[in-house]
């Protein structure tokens, strides 16, 4: 299909693109590398009256390492953050989900702040960022502000963002010593959303799981922490089959949708089961 008509800025700065946010008011979109977007333009589920595309805005790319945390700009693509060598010493989970992330030409041209922003609860990396315990950065023509992961996703393909914000960075902690993390999702082709997706994160200490945090995807309208197994992972032995117990409960409190991919029932199933693998992997059990 032909997307609906509508009017296309290109600004040159944050400054700008945040002025012509505001300018276009509830029914302008912002654009980067259009994995998500235009789809939804092409099939008019999306139909903004102007387009402002940040895709030549280079003050929104690259990893700043910002003390104990890595600063990452919103239109850092795909590619970028599997090859980062500062996400990859210090948030190794984000390299490793970002690699499973649809095609290679998908991830040259995707950005993890349109991926973030987009709020698909079958999207990888939103899950994962929730587990990280990342924090939004969002600029609009009034100034800045944060947003907790666990704030930003509000409900299917909606997010915190209000209409004149441009997500313009995700800050994420370091990750320290003792960590281990694993990204595990069942999808029907390598290409394919996940139909269910697991990002695990394990602290051991003394051959025990000191914190555990697990973020899903694809089994909400929003990416959810299985907060429940990670309550049962905590101060277990670092066991396989300490760890696959654990993540029996992590389909504890989640509404998974139901589609011609998979019912409720088969997605709980899914989580708790990949949860064990991601678990048991992060673990190095």
């Amino acid at each position: 299909m032909i997307p609906a008509k509508f009017d296309y800025v290109k600004p040159g700065s944050v400054a700008e693109a945040a002025q012509a946010l505001a300018d276009g008011g509830e029914d302008a979109k912002v654009i980067a590398g259009g994995q998500s977007l235009l789809p939804l333009l092409r099939l008019r589920l999306s139909f903004p009256d102007v387009l402002v595309d940040v895709g030549g805005i280079d003050e929104l790319r690259g990893v700043t390492d910002a003390g104990d945390s890595l600063l990452i700009g919103a239109r850092t693509t795909h590619y970028q953050v599997v090859h980062d060598p500062l996400i990859a010493e210090h948030c190794g989970l984000l390299a490793a989900a970002a690699a499973t992330v649809a095609d290679p030409a998908v991830r040259h041209r995707g950005t993890l702040g349109g991926s973030l922003a987009h709020g698909d609860p079958a999207g990888d990396l939103p899950a994962v960022v929730l587990a990280l315990d990342g924090t939004m950065v969002a600029r609009s023509a009034r100034g800045e502000r944060e947003i907790p992961a666990a704030e930003f996703f509000v409900d299917y393909l909606t997010t915190a963002l209000a209409a004149d914000e441009i997500l313009t960075g995700v800050r994420v902690p370091k990750l320290g010593p003792g960590w281990g993390y694993r990204y595990e999702k069942f999808h029907r082709t390598a290409q394919a959303w996940a139909i269910v997706g697991v990002a695990a994160l394990v602290r051991r200490s003394d051959g025990h799981v000191a914190e555990a945090r697990i973020g899903l995807t694809n089994m909400g309208s929003v990416p959810v922490r299985a907060s429940a197994a990670e309550a049962a992972a905590a101060g277990v032995e670092a066991t396989a089959a300490a760890l696959t117990a654990a993540a029996r409960s992590a389909s504890d409190g989640t509404q998974p949708p139901s589609d011609l991919h998979g019912a409720p029932d088969y997605r709980r199933h899914l989580a708790r089961v990949l949860t064990g693998r991601a678990l048991v992997a992060a673990a190095g059990a």
